[in-house]
Protein backbone atom coordinates (compact mmCIF):
# COMPACT_ATOMS: atom_id res chain seq x y z
CA UNK A 1 0.00 0.00 0.00
CA UNK A 2 1.02 3.59 -0.58
CA UNK A 3 -0.19 6.97 0.62
CA UNK A 4 -1.81 9.10 -2.10
CA UNK A 5 -0.33 12.50 -2.83
CA UNK A 6 -2.44 15.63 -2.69
CA UNK A 7 -4.26 17.84 -2.89
CA UNK A 8 -3.47 19.02 -6.41
CA UNK A 9 -5.62 21.46 -8.38
CA UNK A 10 -6.47 21.21 -12.07
CA UNK A 11 -6.15 24.79 -13.28
CA UNK A 12 -8.31 24.52 -16.42
CA UNK A 13 -11.50 25.58 -14.64
CA UNK A 14 -9.81 28.50 -12.85
CA UNK A 15 -7.69 30.10 -15.56
CA UNK A 16 -9.19 33.48 -16.51
CA UNK A 17 -8.40 36.89 -17.95
CA UNK A 18 -8.48 38.54 -14.54
CA UNK A 19 -5.94 38.39 -11.71
CA UNK A 20 -4.94 36.25 -9.95
CA UNK A 21 -6.06 33.67 -12.49
CA UNK A 22 -4.34 35.04 -15.60
CA UNK A 23 -0.73 33.99 -14.96
CA UNK A 24 0.95 30.97 -13.42
CA UNK A 25 2.85 32.87 -10.68
CA UNK A 26 -0.33 34.62 -9.52
CA UNK A 27 -2.56 31.57 -9.63
CA UNK A 28 0.15 29.55 -7.88
CA UNK A 29 0.25 32.00 -4.97
CA UNK A 30 -3.54 31.85 -4.70
CA UNK A 31 -3.58 28.03 -4.88
CA UNK A 32 -0.95 27.72 -2.16
CA UNK A 33 -2.90 30.06 0.10
CA UNK A 34 -6.06 28.06 -0.64
CA UNK A 35 -4.47 24.86 0.65
CA UNK A 36 -3.09 22.99 -2.37
CA UNK A 37 0.30 21.34 -2.56
CA UNK A 38 0.48 20.80 -6.35
CA UNK A 39 -0.89 22.10 -9.64
CA UNK A 40 -2.17 20.14 -12.62
CA UNK A 41 -1.43 22.42 -15.57
CA UNK A 42 -3.44 22.46 -18.82
CA UNK A 43 -0.81 22.37 -21.55
CA UNK A 44 -3.06 24.19 -24.04
CA UNK A 45 -3.54 27.36 -21.96
CA UNK A 46 -0.89 29.84 -23.06
CA UNK A 47 -1.82 32.23 -20.26
CA UNK A 48 -0.26 29.72 -17.89
CA UNK A 49 2.10 27.54 -19.91
CA UNK A 50 4.03 27.49 -23.19
CA UNK A 51 4.10 23.83 -24.21
CA UNK A 52 6.42 24.37 -27.19
CA UNK A 53 9.01 26.17 -25.09
CA UNK A 54 8.70 23.64 -22.28
CA UNK A 55 9.31 20.79 -24.72
CA UNK A 56 12.61 22.29 -25.89
CA UNK A 57 13.94 24.34 -22.96
CA UNK A 58 15.10 22.76 -19.71
CA UNK A 59 15.74 26.27 -18.41
CA UNK A 60 12.07 27.20 -18.89
CA UNK A 61 11.00 24.06 -17.02
CA UNK A 62 13.51 24.59 -14.21
CA UNK A 63 12.42 28.20 -13.80
CA UNK A 64 8.78 27.12 -13.67
CA UNK A 65 9.36 24.44 -11.04
CA UNK A 66 11.57 26.82 -9.07
CA UNK A 67 8.88 29.48 -9.06
CA UNK A 68 6.30 26.95 -7.83
CA UNK A 69 8.70 25.69 -5.15
CA UNK A 70 8.83 29.19 -3.70
CA UNK A 71 5.10 28.78 -3.03
CA UNK A 72 5.55 25.26 -1.66
CA UNK A 73 4.05 23.73 -4.81
CA UNK A 74 5.03 21.19 -7.45
CA UNK A 75 3.58 20.21 -10.82
CA UNK A 76 1.57 17.01 -10.37
CA UNK A 77 0.83 16.45 -14.08
CA UNK A 78 0.19 18.21 -17.34
CA UNK A 79 -3.13 17.73 -19.10
CA UNK A 80 -3.66 17.77 -22.87
CA UNK A 81 -7.41 17.28 -23.23
CA UNK A 82 -7.95 19.88 -25.94
CA UNK A 83 -5.13 18.44 -28.04
CA UNK A 84 -6.40 14.91 -27.52
CA UNK A 85 -9.93 15.89 -28.44
CA UNK A 86 -8.72 17.23 -31.78
CA UNK A 87 -6.88 14.00 -32.56
CA UNK A 88 -10.24 12.53 -33.59
CA UNK A 89 -13.28 14.66 -34.44
CA UNK A 90 -16.43 13.40 -36.10
CA UNK A 91 -17.53 15.75 -38.92
CA UNK A 92 -20.74 16.54 -37.03
CA UNK A 93 -18.61 18.39 -34.49
CA UNK A 94 -16.15 20.09 -36.85
CA UNK A 95 -17.57 23.59 -36.51
CA UNK A 96 -17.80 23.41 -32.72
CA UNK A 97 -14.30 22.02 -32.21
CA UNK A 98 -12.73 24.44 -34.67
CA UNK A 99 -12.60 27.00 -31.88
CA UNK A 100 -10.07 24.79 -30.06
CA UNK A 101 -7.55 25.18 -32.89
CA UNK A 102 -5.56 28.22 -34.10
CA UNK A 103 -7.63 30.44 -36.45
CA UNK A 104 -5.42 29.60 -39.42
CA UNK A 105 -6.39 25.93 -39.16
CA UNK A 106 -10.11 26.37 -38.76
CA UNK A 107 -12.12 24.82 -41.56
CA UNK A 108 -9.30 22.39 -42.32
CA UNK A 109 -9.86 19.19 -40.30
CA UNK A 110 -6.77 17.44 -41.66
CA UNK A 111 -4.44 20.32 -40.75
CA UNK A 112 -6.17 20.70 -37.38
CA UNK A 113 -5.62 17.02 -36.61
CA UNK A 114 -1.94 17.19 -37.55
CA UNK A 115 -1.52 20.26 -35.35
CA UNK A 116 -3.14 18.37 -32.47
CA UNK A 117 -0.76 15.43 -32.97
CA UNK A 118 2.25 17.73 -32.87
CA UNK A 119 0.94 19.43 -29.74
CA UNK A 120 0.51 16.04 -28.08
CA UNK A 121 4.12 15.18 -28.88
CA UNK A 122 5.23 18.50 -27.40
CA UNK A 123 3.21 17.81 -24.25
CA UNK A 124 4.93 14.43 -23.91
CA UNK A 125 8.38 16.04 -24.16
CA UNK A 126 7.39 18.85 -21.79
CA UNK A 127 6.19 16.30 -19.23
CA UNK A 128 9.54 14.54 -19.39
CA UNK A 129 11.49 17.79 -18.96
CA UNK A 130 9.38 18.59 -15.91
CA UNK A 131 10.24 15.21 -14.42
CA UNK A 132 6.66 13.95 -14.56
CA UNK A 133 5.46 10.40 -15.20
CA UNK A 134 1.79 10.89 -16.22
CA UNK A 135 0.00 12.99 -18.84
CA UNK A 136 -3.79 13.37 -18.93
CA UNK A 137 -5.82 13.57 -22.15
CA UNK A 138 -9.04 12.84 -24.03
CA UNK A 139 -9.22 10.14 -26.69
CA UNK A 140 -11.28 12.16 -29.15
CA UNK A 141 -14.32 10.61 -30.78
CA UNK A 142 -15.25 9.19 -34.15
CA UNK A 143 -18.07 6.87 -33.06
CA UNK A 144 -19.83 9.00 -30.43
CA UNK A 145 -22.70 10.15 -32.69
CA UNK A 146 -23.60 6.46 -33.11
CA UNK A 147 -23.80 5.76 -29.37
CA UNK A 148 -27.50 4.87 -29.52
CA UNK A 149 -28.01 1.99 -31.98
CA UNK A 150 -30.82 3.49 -34.04
CA UNK A 151 -30.88 3.42 -36.93
CA UNK A 152 -29.17 0.08 -36.77
CA UNK A 153 -25.40 0.49 -36.92
CA UNK A 154 -23.83 -1.05 -40.03
CA UNK A 155 -21.68 -4.05 -39.26
CA UNK A 156 -18.06 -2.97 -38.91
CA UNK A 157 -18.78 0.71 -38.14
CA UNK A 158 -17.56 0.65 -34.54
CA UNK A 159 -14.62 -1.66 -35.29
CA UNK A 160 -13.47 0.67 -38.07
CA UNK A 161 -13.78 3.70 -35.79
CA UNK A 162 -11.65 2.11 -33.09
CA UNK A 163 -9.12 0.81 -35.61
CA UNK A 164 -8.67 4.37 -36.86
CA UNK A 165 -8.52 5.79 -33.35
CA UNK A 166 -5.76 3.34 -32.44
CA UNK A 167 -3.87 4.14 -35.65
CA UNK A 168 -3.83 7.84 -34.78
CA UNK A 169 -2.79 7.34 -31.18
CA UNK A 170 -0.16 4.60 -31.49
CA UNK A 171 2.68 6.97 -32.56
CA UNK A 172 1.90 9.20 -29.57
CA UNK A 173 1.93 6.22 -27.22
CA UNK A 174 5.28 5.15 -28.67
CA UNK A 175 6.63 8.67 -28.07
CA UNK A 176 5.39 8.39 -24.48
CA UNK A 177 7.31 5.15 -24.10
CA UNK A 178 10.49 6.81 -25.36
CA UNK A 179 10.09 9.60 -22.79
CA UNK A 180 8.91 7.45 -19.86
CA UNK A 181 5.43 8.99 -19.75
CA UNK A 182 2.13 7.19 -19.10
CA UNK A 183 -0.72 8.57 -21.23
CA UNK A 184 -3.87 8.61 -19.12
CA UNK A 185 -7.13 8.76 -21.06
CA UNK A 186 -9.96 10.30 -19.09
CA UNK A 187 -12.98 8.00 -19.21
CA UNK A 188 -15.52 10.61 -20.23
CA UNK A 189 -18.86 10.82 -22.06
CA UNK A 190 -18.44 12.49 -25.48
CA UNK A 191 -15.20 10.53 -25.96
CA UNK A 192 -14.91 7.17 -27.66
CA UNK A 193 -13.21 5.99 -24.47
CA UNK A 194 -16.16 6.57 -22.14
CA UNK A 195 -16.35 3.35 -20.09
CA UNK A 196 -14.45 0.16 -19.38
CA UNK A 197 -15.69 -1.66 -22.47
CA UNK A 198 -14.54 1.08 -24.83
CA UNK A 199 -11.20 1.42 -23.04
CA UNK A 200 -10.64 -2.32 -23.53
CA UNK A 201 -11.57 -2.05 -27.24
CA UNK A 202 -8.91 0.62 -27.63
CA UNK A 203 -6.31 -1.11 -25.44
CA UNK A 204 -6.58 -4.27 -27.52
CA UNK A 205 -6.05 -2.31 -30.74
CA UNK A 206 -2.91 -0.59 -29.47
CA UNK A 207 -1.47 -3.97 -28.53
CA UNK A 208 -1.97 -3.51 -24.77
CA UNK A 209 0.56 -0.71 -24.97
CA UNK A 210 2.30 -0.32 -21.59
CA UNK A 211 1.84 3.47 -21.67
CA UNK A 212 -1.93 3.32 -22.24
CA UNK A 213 -3.51 4.19 -18.90
CA UNK A 214 -6.69 5.61 -17.37
CA UNK A 215 -7.52 8.96 -15.80
CA UNK A 216 -10.17 7.98 -13.24
CA UNK A 217 -12.95 10.52 -12.60
CA UNK A 218 -15.94 9.09 -10.71
CA UNK A 219 -18.24 12.00 -11.58
CA UNK A 220 -18.53 10.85 -15.19
CA UNK A 221 -19.41 7.39 -13.97
CA UNK A 222 -22.20 8.67 -11.74
CA UNK A 223 -23.74 10.47 -14.72
CA UNK A 224 -23.87 7.23 -16.73
CA UNK A 225 -24.67 5.04 -13.69
CA UNK A 226 -21.47 3.00 -13.91
CA UNK A 227 -20.20 1.29 -10.74
CA UNK A 228 -17.07 3.35 -10.07
CA UNK A 229 -15.89 1.26 -7.11
CA UNK A 230 -15.97 -1.91 -9.17
CA UNK A 231 -14.26 0.03 -11.97
CA UNK A 232 -11.31 0.55 -9.60
CA UNK A 233 -11.30 -3.17 -8.76
CA UNK A 234 -11.15 -4.08 -12.46
CA UNK A 235 -8.75 -1.42 -13.75
CA UNK A 236 -6.56 -0.81 -10.68
CA UNK A 237 -3.41 -1.72 -12.59
CA UNK A 238 -3.93 0.94 -15.28
CA UNK A 239 -5.26 3.88 -13.24
CA UNK A 240 -2.53 6.50 -13.51
CA UNK A 241 -4.38 9.71 -12.63
CA UNK A 242 -7.31 10.63 -10.39
CA UNK A 243 -9.66 13.60 -10.75
CA UNK A 244 -11.52 14.19 -7.50
CA UNK A 245 -14.87 15.48 -8.73
CA UNK A 246 -18.32 15.04 -7.28
CA UNK A 247 -21.66 14.53 -9.03
CA UNK A 248 -25.26 13.59 -8.39
CA UNK A 249 -27.89 11.70 -10.34
CA UNK A 250 -31.55 12.23 -9.45
CA UNK A 251 -33.81 10.73 -12.15
CA UNK A 252 -37.45 11.71 -12.25
CA UNK A 253 -40.54 10.74 -14.20
CA UNK A 254 -39.51 13.32 -16.80
CA UNK A 255 -35.79 12.72 -17.32
CA UNK A 256 -32.90 10.35 -16.76
CA UNK A 257 -29.35 9.94 -18.07
CA UNK A 258 -29.90 11.92 -21.29
CA UNK A 259 -31.15 15.03 -19.49
CA UNK A 260 -33.65 16.26 -22.05
CA UNK A 261 -31.22 18.73 -23.68
CA UNK A 262 -31.47 20.88 -20.55
CA UNK A 263 -28.85 23.14 -19.00
CA UNK A 264 -26.62 21.69 -16.30
CA UNK A 265 -28.63 23.16 -13.45
CA UNK A 266 -31.81 21.35 -14.56
CA UNK A 267 -30.34 17.98 -15.55
CA UNK A 268 -30.96 14.81 -13.53
CA UNK A 269 -27.22 14.23 -13.59
CA UNK A 270 -24.97 17.16 -12.79
CA UNK A 271 -21.52 17.89 -11.44
CA UNK A 272 -21.27 19.21 -7.89
CA UNK A 273 -18.66 20.76 -5.68
CA UNK A 274 -16.82 18.25 -3.49
CA UNK A 275 -19.00 16.97 -0.69
CA UNK A 276 -22.23 18.27 -2.22
CA UNK A 277 -22.85 15.27 -4.49
CA UNK A 278 -23.32 11.53 -4.13
CA UNK A 279 -19.87 10.08 -4.82
CA UNK A 280 -18.56 7.69 -2.15
CA UNK A 281 -15.10 9.20 -1.77
CA UNK A 282 -14.36 7.28 1.41
CA UNK A 283 -14.79 4.10 -0.61
CA UNK A 284 -12.68 5.45 -3.49
CA UNK A 285 -9.77 6.60 -1.34
CA UNK A 286 -9.85 3.31 0.57
CA UNK A 287 -9.71 1.25 -2.61
CA UNK A 288 -6.99 3.32 -4.26
CA UNK A 289 -4.90 3.10 -1.09
CA UNK A 290 -5.49 -0.63 -0.77
CA UNK A 291 -4.37 -1.21 -4.37
CA UNK A 292 -1.23 0.90 -4.07
CA UNK A 293 -2.15 3.92 -6.21
CA UNK A 294 0.73 6.30 -5.57
CA UNK A 295 -0.31 9.20 -7.80
CA UNK A 296 -2.01 12.49 -7.07
CA UNK A 297 -5.54 13.26 -5.96
CA UNK A 298 -6.33 16.34 -8.09
CA UNK A 299 -9.40 18.48 -7.60
CA UNK A 300 -11.21 19.11 -10.86
CA UNK A 301 -13.83 21.58 -9.76
CA UNK A 302 -17.05 21.87 -11.75
CA UNK A 303 -20.37 22.91 -10.25
CA UNK A 304 -23.35 24.85 -11.59
CA UNK A 305 -24.30 26.14 -8.13
CA UNK A 306 -21.30 27.02 -5.97
CA UNK A 307 -18.74 29.80 -6.29
CA UNK A 308 -15.50 28.32 -7.67
CA UNK A 309 -13.23 29.87 -5.06
CA UNK A 310 -15.39 28.46 -2.27
CA UNK A 311 -15.31 25.12 -4.07
CA UNK A 312 -11.52 25.23 -4.30
CA UNK A 313 -11.06 26.10 -0.62
CA UNK A 314 -13.49 23.42 0.52
CA UNK A 315 -12.10 20.93 -2.00
CA UNK A 316 -8.51 21.23 -0.78
CA UNK A 317 -9.58 20.46 2.78
CA UNK A 318 -11.93 17.69 1.58
CA UNK A 319 -9.13 15.87 -0.23
CA UNK A 320 -6.61 16.35 2.57
CA UNK A 321 -9.04 14.89 5.10
CA UNK A 322 -9.61 11.78 2.98
CA UNK A 323 -6.04 10.88 2.11
CA UNK A 324 -5.24 7.78 4.11
CA UNK A 325 -1.78 7.75 5.66
CA UNK A 326 -0.76 4.13 5.26
CA UNK A 327 -0.17 2.27 8.49
CA UNK A 328 3.28 0.91 9.34
CA UNK A 329 2.04 -1.68 11.82
CA UNK A 330 -0.52 -4.47 12.04
CA UNK A 331 -3.42 -3.30 14.17
CA UNK A 332 -3.75 -6.55 16.14
CA UNK A 333 -0.06 -6.99 16.96
CA UNK A 334 -1.00 -6.55 20.62
CA UNK A 335 -2.70 -9.96 20.51
CA UNK A 336 0.19 -11.78 18.89
CA UNK A 337 2.75 -14.02 20.51
CA UNK A 338 5.98 -15.63 19.29
CA UNK A 339 5.45 -19.19 18.13
CA UNK A 340 8.12 -21.73 17.17
CA UNK A 341 7.78 -24.44 14.47
CA UNK A 342 7.06 -27.14 17.01
CA UNK A 343 4.14 -25.15 18.42
CA UNK A 344 2.77 -24.55 14.90
CA UNK A 345 2.89 -28.29 14.22
CA UNK A 346 1.08 -28.93 17.48
CA UNK A 347 -1.61 -26.36 16.62
CA UNK A 348 -2.21 -28.16 13.31
CA UNK A 349 -2.05 -31.64 14.76
CA UNK A 350 1.08 -32.49 12.78
CA UNK A 351 3.33 -35.10 14.37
Amino acid sequence: MKTLKGPSLHLAQFSDETAPFNSLPAIAEWAAQTGFSALQIPAWDRRLFDVATAAESQTYCDDLTGMLAEQGLVVSELTSHIFGQLMAVHPAYDALFDSFAPPALQGNPQARGEWARQQMLLAVKASARLGLSELGTFSGSLAWPYLFPFPQRPEGLIDTAFDELARRWLPVLNACDEQGINLCYEIHPSEDLHDGVTFERFLERVGHHPRCRVLFDPSHMVLQQLNYLEFIDIYKDVIGMFHVKDAEFNPTGRQGIYGGYQSWIDRAGRFRSLGDGQVDFNGIFSRLTQYGYSGWAALEWECCLKNPQDGAREGAAFIRDRIIRVTDKVFDDFAGAPVNPQQINALLGIR
